[in-house]
Parts: structure tokens; C-alpha cells; sequence
């Protein structure tokens, strides 16, 4: 597609505020003949920030270098005031510090040189999402559509120059012989990717991956820079549990979905700087297939329990701190309370914080139209608040008989605990051949497995030789009770050992 753009100049009214001046129309790049690609040009661009994720980043520094595909033909170099202090941190990298930015252009002053230059140009980086992302926010907070077509120089080096142990610039320079001087700085480090862009162009005789890469369609530049299109062309479309893998083939993250390939390309176009971290560092992904949603939560939660994956928030804790308890008062009313675990002698069910716990019991407390007062959520009150909003039957005025109330109350301790029946929960297998199933036995989540369509199962001791033993936990009880509130018939009880199909 064809954008066209005026040309402008711009001027900062106030804080929010800038005057976008228009002129003549110019066009940015047009999709290329990839059977001429040596007619195309390239700006070859290196930016230094104030950090190093991608919201909240702002430059510091900005190099490009125009290459037309045999020499530098254009060049443009400026530092940046960030309007933002730059962290201590940053300026040991780099040796930028506010002093030296602070009467530097800001980026709006500068914005129409860096259109103008790379007007018709590919954008090229070492790790191009980084250094695109960070000016397409600049240019964004404008108001302006900053839109290059991508190359990645090092998803270059990777595909022309394989083997090498690391493809930071750095050490990829030392590797094949290119001086790199100024490092981490903008310019200096634009001037050898410059050299580098020129060596891969040398071993691409006749530029075949480099028309491959800018092929629509082809996500070069959309995948992080450690992984191989490769391994992402074969996630499958199907429900399963992925993993993102480290360059020490750590597990670093592992998620479920309905479409592996599709959630996977998700993680890439989010642009929130965990997303963004945990990507650079990610160079395989492999899978598993699961068939049904309701095994990809199960197995998801059991994996992130075992492998502890820096990236995975929820369900990684295993220490549960606190817990709902009930006992009866002088009257026989029966209470529900939550307390620090050490302290409760007979837990019903275990949280790992005071307002995870609280949080259950308030939806609880409404579920079971019990009394806030006795469920220890409002206290020194003679009558609870939901009574006026008619959630509460009047245990805390006397208009309702303890008989009563204890009876709703007992129902959700029995919704708390683990239900003593043996139920298994048929699914859909990872093939049209194959059916798949959950064991729950006596209340204890014990796993899933996978059987032959065609196969006929009759005790629970057949089951059990197809059963891929799982650990219970509050977590696996919380999917699988949010399960069961939406699939009650998919729930079979097994009352004995034999006398059943599945």
C-alpha cells in the first residue's frame, strides 16, 4: 500500500500540545520489488534511551545512516533531551547524562529530519523492534503514524551467519572482524551495523534472504531476534500449552490457549516492557498439545508449579498462609472466619494472603445469602448492611432461626471442601481418534490421560492405566469448580469400581 503524508514542521504550543504545519505531499515506502531490491534504500538507525523497555522510554541519542546498498549515502546524528531525568544506570552504559542533553533538541524538533530521511527507506536495526518501537511511540505521542517496512540485522546474522555463540553487537562484531568504537552510543553503533548490513549483503550473493525477509507476510521483523521463523512457523492452531525458552533453554514463561500459534504472535505485537523483556530473551518455544481448554488450564497450572518460570505471575506461589475456619457460638449459631494458618485447627480451605481470602469470602457471603456479621466481614455492627439491601435474611436481627442460617452456612463449607465423590470428566482428545478425560477420586484431583476413541473403558482401574498422575492444589480445585459451575453434565460420579463406560 501506497501512504501518503504531508510534509510538516512542528512546534510545541504548550506541555500536550503541538502545531503540525503542513506543506508537500511526500510518500513513505511502497511495498518493494523484491526482484530489484538492490534499487532500494535502507536507513540503517540506532537509538540510546532512558531505559530499556518500551513505555515510558524516551530517546537520549539518535543515528541513522542512509545506505543505498553499496555505500552510506546520507547521515544524521543528534543528541535528544528526554524531558526526562536519565537514570544513573543508563548513563554508565552509555555516558550520557543530563547535563549533555540539556540544551538538546527535543524530539519534536527534530522529528521532520528523521521523517524526511528515512522517507522511502527500510528501516534496519540490530534488534529492530527495539530501536523501531521506541521512535514509533515518540512519533505516536505526536500524533503522528511513524510506518517503515522492518529488517533485522540480527535475525539476519543468525539466518547468513549461524553458529556463532552470541549475536549481541558487540560480540558478533569481535566474531567476524568489524571495529566497533563508541559503544553504546548511537552513532557508533549505527557505523557498524552499517558494516554489518554491507558483510550480510556480501554473504546473500543474490539477495534471496533479504527478499525473503521483507516479503509481506513473512513476520521477519515481528519475531524477536533469538528466534528462528522456523520454530514459529511450526506451532500448531490448536489447544495446547507453550513454552518460551532461553538461550540456556530455561523456561521463562508458559501459557495455555485455544490457538498456540495465534496467542504466541500475540506476546510479540504487545508492546508493555515485561512483554517486551521476556521476547529478547526468548530463542525456542516448543508445546504441547492438550485437545480440550479445560486440561490446557490443568496442565498450564501444574507446569508453572513445577518449573517456576520467571515471567509467570499467578500460580507460582505454593505457600499458603491463611485460611477459612468455622465454629459455633454459646448460641449455636455457626460462624465462618478466616485466621493466619499456624492458628487454624481445622482449615476448609487455604489462601496465600489476607485479601485473597477476604475476597473469596465476600463472594461466598453473597452466594450463600449468609450474614456479613458471622462471616467476620463487618464488625462492632448490631446489623449488618446487607439486610437493607435484602441480602441477608435477618440472622443478625432475629428474624431468622439459627436452624436455618447454619443450614446455608454448612452448604458452603461443603462447597469449600473437596467433595468425597470419584467423578471423571470426559473431553476431547488431541485427534479426532482420541477422547481425553479427568480423574477426580474422592474428592482428590489425580490427573488426566488420553484413550482410543474406539476404546472401551469399565472400571477405574482400566482408567488408571491411561491416567498421567497430576498434583492437587487450590488452584487445579479453583479451574475445576469454575469448570463445574458451567459443565455440571460433564461430570460423571462413580459410585464403584466397576459398572461404568466411558
Amino acid at each position: 500500500m501506497n501512504y501518503l503524508y504531508k510534509n510538516f514542521s512542528i512546534s510545541k504550543i504548550s506541555k500536550n500540545f503541538f502545531l503540525i504545519l503542513g506543506g508537500n505531499y511526500f510518500t513513505c515506502l511502497k511495498t518493494p520489488d523484491f526482484m530489484e531490491i538492490n534499487r532500494l534504500k535502507f536507513a540503517i538507525i540506532d537509538v540510546e534511551t532512558t531505559g530499556m523497555g518500551v513505555q515510558g522510554n524516551r530517546i537520549t541519542e539518535i543515528a541513522i545512516l542512509v545506505h543505498d546498498g553499496t555505500k552510506v549515502i546520507d547521515e544524521f546524528h543528534s543528541l535528544v533531551n528526554p524531558e526526562t531525568a536519565i537514570p544513573f544506570a543508563i548513563t554508565r552504559l552509555t555516558g550520557i547524562n543530563d547535563q549533555m542533553v540539556a540544551h538538546a533538541p527535543k524530539f519534536y524538533e527534530i522529528a521532520k529530519d528523521v521523517i524526511e530521511i528515512t522517507n522511502d527507506c527500510v528501516f534496519v536495526a540490530h534488534n529492530v523492534n527495539f530501536d523501531y518501537n521506541v521512535i514509533h511511540k515518540e512519533f505516536a505521542d505526536l500524533g503522528f503514524p511513524f510506518r517503515r517496512k522492518k529488517l533485522c540485522t540480527v535475525r539476519l546474522s543468525r539466518k547468513l551467519i549461524p553458529g556463532l555463540p552470541s549475536y549481541s553487537l558487540g560480540k558478533l562484531c569481535s566474531s567476524i572482524g568489524i571495529p566497533l568504537h563508541d559503544r553504546h552510543r548511537a552513532m557508533g553503533d549505527t557505523r557498524a551495523t552499517a558494516l554489518l548490513f554491507e558483510r550480510l549483503m556480501e554473504l546473500d550473493h543474490e539477495l534471496n534472504v533479504f527478499a525473503s525477509f521483507l516479503k509481506i507476510g513473512s513476520r521477519q521483523a515481528t519475531l524477536p531476534p533469538g528466534l528462528p521463523k522456523d520454530v514459529f512457523d511450526q506451532l500448531p492452531e490448536q489447544t495446547g500449552v507453550y513454552y518460551f525458552r532461553d538461550q540456556q533453554d530455561e523456561i521463562i514463561y508458559i501459557g495455555k490457549a485455544l490457538n498456540i500459534k495465534k496467542r504466541v504472535l500475540s506476546h510479540f505485537y504487545d508492546k508493555k516492557n515485561r512483554e517486551v523483556a521476556m521476547c529478547q530473551q526468548t530463542v525456542n518455544i516448543t508445546f504441547e498439545i492438550t485437545g480440550s481448554e479445560l486440561l490446557a488450564l490443568l496442565l498450564e497450572s501444574s507446569e508453572i508449579k513445577k518449573h517456576y518460570p520467571v515471567y509467570n505471575r499467578a500460580q507460582r506461589r505454593n505457600n499458603e498462609g491463611f485460611a477459612i475456619f468455622s465454629y459455633e457460638d454459646r448460641s449455636g449459631l455457626l460462624h465462618l472466619a478466616w485466621n493466619n494458618l499456624k492458628s487454624v485447627p481445622a482449615p476448609i480451605m487455604k489462601f496465600y494472603n489476607t485479601t485473597e481470602c477476604r475476597l473469596f469470602m465476600e463472594k461466598l457471603c453473597e452466594q450463600f445469602d449468609l450474614c456479613p456479621k458471622y462471616c467476620h466481614l463487618q464488625s462492632n455492627v448490631n446489623a449488618c448492611f446487607h439486610y437493607q439491601i435484602k441480602k441477608c435474611k435477618g440472622i443478625c436481627r432475629g428474624e431468622e432461626s439459627s436452624e436455618s442460617y447454619n443450614q446455608r452456612v454448612n452448604e458452603a463449607i461443603r462447597y469449600m471442601s473437596h467433595d468425597s465423590k470419584t467423578y471423571v470428566i470426559s473431553q476431547k482428545g488431541r485427534t479426532q481418534h482420541e477422547k481425553s478425560f479427568v480423574l477426580i477420586e474422592n474428592g482428590i484431583y489425580q490427573g488426566f490421560g488420553y484413550i482410543d476413541q474406539e476404546q472401551q473403558i469399565c472400571s477405574l482401574s482400566e482408567l488408571r492405566e491411561f491416567l498421567i498422575l497430576k498434583k492437587d492444589n487450590r488452584d487445579i480445585q479453583r479451574i475445576l469448580r469454575g469448570f463445574r459451575n458451567k459443565n455440571e453434565s460433564k461430570f460423571s460420579v462413580l459410585e464403584e469400581e466397576s459398572g461404568f463406560v466411558i
